[in-house]
């Protein structure tokens, strides 16, 4: 089950003469050379998006509501982060006291 499985070998005679038909090398008839077409765009079926000054200006407010939300979320973030490593240290240090007066 777990041997390996080697192939059958190969029962093929192998050739004992050179081959009799000969190759004569066509001469060279160079061509000219004509690029393909360029393809050009056809016209877009989709509308075309025109921005009044209401829509930019919705556009910028909510641009920028999202730029403060995801800013609060982030700050939010950063400030758990170092409120637990301050907690840590704090406890690193309580305990590090707790230790030292055993000691004594």
């Amino acid at each position: 089950m777990f041997t390996p499985k080697y192939p059958r070998p190969d029962t093929a005679p192998f050739p004992t003469s050179t081959p009799t038909t000969s190759y004569a090398p066509s001469p060279y008839q160079p061509t000219a050379y004509a690029p393909a077409p360029v393809p050009t765009a056809s016209a877009s079926s989709r509308p075309t998006v025109q921005l009044t000054p209401g829509s930019v200006l919705t556009l910028a407010a909510g641009g920028g509501a999202l730029v403060l939300v995801v800013g609060a979320v982030l700050v939010s973030m950063l400030l758990a982060v170092a409120i637990t490593a301050a907690s840590v240290a704090v406890c690193a240090v309580v305990i590090r006291s707790i230790l030292k007066s055993d000691r004594r």
